[in-house]
């Protein structure tokens, strides 16, 4: 695409998102700082989106990096805010098409080994471990961590310096004067930026739409305590594996209501696993493992699983359908879900939730008790706190659908910042120098991780699952001489099919009448073109089966000649 609004050789400071913007998930953002035909780049995040119902037999999505690939040697660091898989899922699949070296802290590095060391033929990928106030140096740019809250440990905003001015890139954040575990947001360091003159800040807009000032991870705790007091029975709490501080919460109210840990869930057990290595939990009695849970009477457990989000391998959903080998529930148990349901998760969850009611166990969500979960992320109030703090020149809203970037570009408008930019996944914003504005674009594609594979989202896989799912598949192999004759049997399979119409004839024998029909009536110089026989045997059949069904099967035709 040709250049917009171009400044010949003059050197210039760009932002372009690859990901996350117009999306929740799957971060990836360049900064780039040079001429505009030769630039020297970073990157901050490489996260994943998990595919919806609409990619069949997809496990993740991903940001291509094909662009920046092509410039990896001029790519200085891939920086990762924190350890959420949305903003550090993709590394290990993406980091041998960057090959450039990664910056975190030690929780996000713990985890990044931890992902690594579980993938067959995961690449040995250079990382860097540092601290929130050093300042690192990469090519024309220089960076630093700044803490800040979020239901993560270690989580950090960064502040970008080049020689056009410094941008503050605020990754995932709130404002929680409380948290359980980590640190507090850095307001003095983040005053401190906004009286040195902060340029341009992009920033988390997921709870734009929402009014007031998040709820402190404290009070969840103290919630949560409060429902593990009054329960009778066994109490399991479901949240995110990777929300250490939520499960430190449930294991401080445990401790206090006398009862016993068990983490249920092997991504669970992982990432507490590196919580206690780095003294994270320290204070806290050991957890025990699903095999001990049975042993343990029922008034004195707590169960921390994984599955919030109605994922069908994860441990809620095999208790939910009775078949967990080790946990089970029963009437008089409560069920905690310490978490909110991701839109399009709504189904999975609710199925989880009818199968525990049919149970007898008690379920409560956020919806019943609001503090049973908050989230990691500024409402309005708190983003009104931190424009004040910082006090940008520029805004550019990520991180959000459209109406949650609408809602904070309103915002950040009303805040008096002179500039605010909404952009898209493959924009590039010119922050300097000038007037702010997008001046190109950029291949913006994903990848698509299927089983061990990645693949670009355009190849037809996709589609022809989701033809699959709607209409099956019919499979014909069919012998014939050098005259054209069928010899022998006809061979038939068909999956995703109804056996019989509406009349009761059976479709198989329909489909092989049409088979043989087809070839005997076709010319003689065809039927001796194994190609031309299947392209006709393929049309008769999916015309016959929609006259009877009134949809198309795919339909593969082998056409061997004996």
């Amino acid at each position: 695409m040709a250049r917009r609004g171009g400044r010949g050789h003059a050197e210039e400071l760009v932002f372009a998102p690859l990901g996350g913007v117009g999306e929740i998930g799957m971060n990836f953002s360049l900064y780039g700082y040079g001429p505009p035909a030769k630039k020297e780049w970073i990157a901050v995040d490489c996260g994943v989106a998990f595919a919806g119902p609409d990619l069949p037999g997809i496990d993740l999505v991903m940001a291509d990096p094909a662009f920046i690939a092509d410039e990896r040697r001029h790519l200085k660091a891939l920086i990762i805010t924190h350890a959420h898989e949305d903003h550090i899922g993709a590394v290990v699949d993406l980091w041998p098409r960057l090959r450039c070296p990664v910056y975190l802290t030690p929780f996000a590095a713990a985890m990044l080994e931890a992902k690594r060391l579980s993938e067959a033929g995961a690449p040995d990928v250079p990382i860097h471990v540092i601290a929130p106030g050093v300042t690192v140096e990469a090519g024309p740019f220089a960076f630093e961590f700044i803490a800040v809250a979020h239901s993560i440990p270690e989580s950090n905003a960064v502040a970008i310096r080049s020689p056009l001015g410094m941008v503050l890139h605020t990754g995932d954040w709130k404002i929680d004067p409380t948290p359980v575990l980590g640190a507090k947001t850095d307001e003095a360091r983040l005053r401190a930026l906004g009286d040195a003159g902060v340029l341009a800040m992009i920033g988390d807009s997921t709870n734009a739409i929402r009014e007031g000032v998040s709820p402190s991870e404290r009070e969840v705790a103290g919630e949560l305590e409060q429902i593990i007091r009054a329960a009778k029975g066994r109490v399991a709490v479901t949240t995110f594996a990777s929300n250490a501080g939520r499960i430190r919460s449930v294991a401080e109210a445990a401790m206090r209501c006398d009862r016993q840990v068990v983490l249920v869930g092997r991504a669970m057990e992982r990432v507490m696993g590196i919580a206690r290595e780095q003294g994270m939990l320290d204070g806290i009695p050991p957890f025990v493992g699903a095999e001990s849970y049975g042993y343990l009477p029922r008034d004195k457990v707590v169960a921390c699983l994984t599955g919030s989000q109605g994922e069908p391998r994860a441990a809620l959903a095999r208790i939910a359908n009775d078949d967990h080998p080790e946990v089970t529930l029963a009437a008089g148990d409560t069920v905690v879900f310490s978490s909110r349901t991701i839109p399009g998760n709504e189904k999975a969850v609710g199925g989880i939730i009818n199968g525990l009611v049919k149970q007898g166990v008690h379920v409560i969500t956020d919806r019943e008790r609001p503090l049973v979960h908050v989230s990691g992320h500024p409402r309005r109030g708190e983003m009104e706190q931190l424009y004040q703090w910082v006090r940008p020149a520029i805004s550019v809203p990520v991180h959000g659908e459209a109406l949650h970037l609408a809602a904070h570009a309103e915002l950040a408008r009303r805040m008096g910042v002179k500039d605010v930019i909404l952009a898209s996944d493959g924009d590039v914003i010119r922050l300097a120098p000038g007037e702010p504005d997008v001046v190109d674009t950029l291949p913006s594609a994903r990848l698509l991780k299927d089983g061990a594979l990645l693949i670009p989202e355009g190849l037809r896989v996709v589609p022809e699952r989701r033809r699959l799912a709607f209409a099956g598949i019919v499979s014909v192999a069919i012998a014939m001489d050098e005259r054209g004759q069928i010899v022998g049997d006809i061979q038939m399979d068909m999956a995703g099919i109804p056996e019989a119409d509406a009349t009761g004839d059976s479709l198989v024998d329909l489909i092989e009448e049409t088979v043989i029909d087809c070839v005997e009536n076709l010319p003689k110089a065809r039927r001796r073109d194994p190609d031309a026989v299947s392209e006709s045997v393929t049309r008769a059949i999916r015309g016959t089966v929609n006259g009877r069904w009134g949809k198309k099967p795919m339909c593969h035709v082998l056409v061997l000649t004996v």
